[in-house]
């Protein structure tokens, strides 16, 4: 496809980003199908940019490039720590967009002025991110609530960015070696599918409500809900949060507050999230974590959540456990198992990396694991070793690594393998409560009558075939006619091997018996069953040749 206009543009930009960052060969591939030249000057290597001037750079480029830094941030399996460091600014400074776009989206949106609608807001935002920014304000009755307008024409430009983007994925998918190992168009549709999802805050709204409900048996987690009469696709309207985020408490406010207890729910928190609900908040990252005035823990920016199926859950709690507990070999199991299985799989490769990888942290203490790192570790020699994983546990390790960060605010000595190992039994337990709801327990209880009212009238037709001698037992071999052609083959030579032997000594005993009829001066009879022997012992081998030639080629098929 022939991009054109601001396509066009677009897709020339992120191009020279990528020849600055050292992919000139790649570049000049993707430039020369599109019908443009790039720079012919040597393109620099990654090294020599400073990690700082990437992030200005996706900086630069626009929200949905923003939000993609935002993104890399919290993967350090893909990008090296300085990189890290410089993209985690993305997260809390990005540049406002002007007032006056916020009171034009309000009244789009709400149908009604701000001035209307709010008895105070603020004209200052309190922070701003790549898809919108908050702004604190107060309902008529005074209520503290603060509002999240979406950034204008937002949703127009991301979709022109993925139609880019999808170009570019779309020709690394099949033309690189790393873009078949990591399937660049798939991790982009779920990456668009998230940022569609982020852009929707009545879904976000919906989002706050459910988590807020899951975790109402915390006490101290805290998840502000939403105005719902003052919530739309682009204006979401919640309670304010009194608190101060987690970046910004000082060493001296650190010791008053009860760091164990805090994080120790946080993880059991987000644990139920994850294994038992199948609904849980995806991006905790310090910037998104508050530490409030009654000093509890407030979750904010549910634009970002995963979802886990009860299947998905049963597996990502035995790999918690097995990398918990230091368990290589069966951590490498559960992975294959719920992955997917491409070209050049190396499974040997693969479980002896992953052995070698939790050998290694258990070698140094099950207290040191990183739980959400090693996550990662797994699905990274994964794709290097011909397996494809699911996004859940991609994004579950992302999220863990994130709660280890904040954890180590809170409490560096806390240890997140033992909180995973002591609340293995609240898990499995409330998982089977969750199972047992009424429509489950209708379902089975039905299939049990069933089965139940059946059984006495399959016993006694059992009874009455085995009583009769009518039970008749059918056994279905896998392969049963190759191996009956097999046998059936080596038969036929063996019996035509005996019936030639069998002509040559009945020749031979010939030769001694003097008769009128001669072949060359020999017995005529005994020179004919030597020829017939000599026959059939040439068709013999010539056919053992040919077909012994004929297997070989179906075994290479």
């Amino acid at each position: 496809m022939k991009l054109s206009g601001p396509y066009l543009k677009r897709y020339k930009e992120i191009l020279t980003l990528l020849w600055k960052y050292g992919r000139s060969d790649l570049v000049q591939q993707m430039g020369a199908d599109e019908g443009f030249d790039l720079p012919k000057a040597d393109a620099p290597t990654a090294a020599d940019v400073a990690p700082e001037q990437f992030a200005n750079d996706l900086e630069a480029m626009g929200p949905t490039y923003v939000k993609l830094g935002q993104v890399l941030a919290g993967r350090p399996d893909l990008l090296p720590q300085a990189y890290l460091t410089a993209l985690a600014r993305l997260q809390d400074h990005v540049k406002p967009f002007p007032y006056e776009d916020v009171e034009r989206i309000v009244l789009a949106e709400l149908g009604v002025r701000i001035s209307k609608a709010f008895s105070r807001f603020d004209i200052e935002p309190i922070a701003a991110a790549s898809l919108g920014q908050v702004h604190g304000a107060a309902l008529r009755d005074g209520r503290a609530v603060v509002v999240k307008v979406q950034r204008p024409d937002i949703r127009q430009q991301i979709a022109e960015d993925f139609e880019v983007l999808a170009e570019i994925a779309a020709f690394m998918d099949e033309h690189t070696a790393i873009g078949k190992r990591y399937r660049f168009q798939t991790v982009l549709e779920e990456f668009r599918l998230t940022i569609q999802n982020e852009l929707n805050y009545e879904l976000e709204a919906h989002n706050l409500v459910a988590l807020g409900r899951n975790l109402r048996d915390f006490p101290l987690i805290f998840v502000p809900q939403p105005v719902r009469d003052y919530c739309t696709r682009s204006v979401l309207t919640m309670d304010y949060v009194r608190g101060q985020k987690i970046t910004s408490l000082s060493p001296l406010s650190r010791l008053d507050i009860k760091g164990a207890p805090l994080v120790e729910e946080l993880f059991r928190a987000y644990l139920k999230q994850v294994l038992v609900d199948g609904l849980f908040h995806a991006d905790p990252h310090p910037g998104n974590v508050f530490i409030t005035d009654d000093g509890r823990i407030a979750l904010l920016d549910l634009g970002m959540v995963g979802h886990t199926a009860p299947g998905m859950q049963d597996s990502l709690l035995k790999l918690l456990l097995a990398v918990s507990e230091g368990k290589g070999e069966e951590a490498a199991d559960i992975a294959v198992r719920m992955s997917e299985k491409m070209d050049g799989l190396d499974l040997p490769e693969f479980r002896r990396q992953i052995s070698h990888l939790v050998a290694l942290h258990r070698d140094q203490g099950l207290e040191q694991i990183n739980v959400g790192q090693s996550l990662l570790d797994v699905s990274r020699h994964a794709r290097e070793n011909g397996l494809f994983v699911p996004s859940e546990l991609t994004l579950l390790g992302k999220t863990l690594l994130q709660l280890d960060e904040v954890g180590r605010i809170l409490d560096p000595t806390f240890d997140p393998n033992a909180c995973i190992r002591r609340s293995v039994t609240e898990l499995t337990t409330q998982r089977m409560q969750k199972d047992l709801t009424q429509g489950n327990l209708f379902s089975s209880l039905l299939e049990a009558k069933d089965f139940f009212g059946s059984l006495p009238a399959r016993l006694n037709r059992i009874m009455d075939a085995v009583t009769n001698s009518e039970l008749h037992l059918n056994v279905r071999a896998l392969d049963t006619k190759h191996v009956l052609d097999g046998m059936q083959k080596i038969a036929n030579r063996i019996t035509t091997g005996l019936i030639l032997a069998a002509l040559i000594i009945g020749a031979a005993l010939l030769m001694r018996v003097r008769t009128h009829f001669e072949i060359f001066g020999y017995p005529g009879l005994a020179i004919i069953c030597f020829l017939l022997a000599g026959l059939g012992g040439f068709y013999l081998v010539i056919n053992i040749f040919v077909q012994d030639y004929k297997s070989r080629k179906k075994l290479d098929r």
